[in-house]
């Protein structure tokens, strides 16, 4: 059980760190909210993975830590109002731009007509 939340864990993350290299504004976004998948399960995770048992100190043997459940879904709520308001920014800025490139520094020269001077 512990091998597969790990696998998850580091698969979300490598996907999210390729895709936030990515120069377009979608993929970020779409990275972005990877990583932050793999920080839910990662803290999730760091409860005890424990099927069944109670998420309370009680006279159980085995039990829950209920502090990680309340943080993801904390975090869940936060992540979610974010991606929408990242969503709605890169939806303006390609609206008023006709173009989804990341700003690269290596290219604004470019463009700058300060720069060729």
């Amino acid at each position: 059980m512990e091998l597969l939340v790990a696998s998850a864990i580091g698969i979300l993350t490598a996907a999210g760190i390729y895709l936030v290299q990515r120069l377009r504004t979608f993929p970020v976004i779409i990275g972005v909210s990877l990583l932050t998948y793999a920080v839910n399960v990662f803290l999730f995770a760091s409860g005890r993975l424990a099927i069944g048992a109670p998420p309370i100190l009680s006279d159980a043997q085995t039990y829950t830590d209920p502090l990680p459940q309340a943080l993801v879904l904390t975090a869940i709520v936060i992540s979610f109002g974010m991606t929408a308001v990242v969503v709605m920014i890169a939806l303006g800025a390609y609206l008023g731009a006709d173009d989804d490139h990341v700003n690269d520094p290596a290219d604004s020269s470019d463009t700058d007509p300060e720069a060729a001077k």
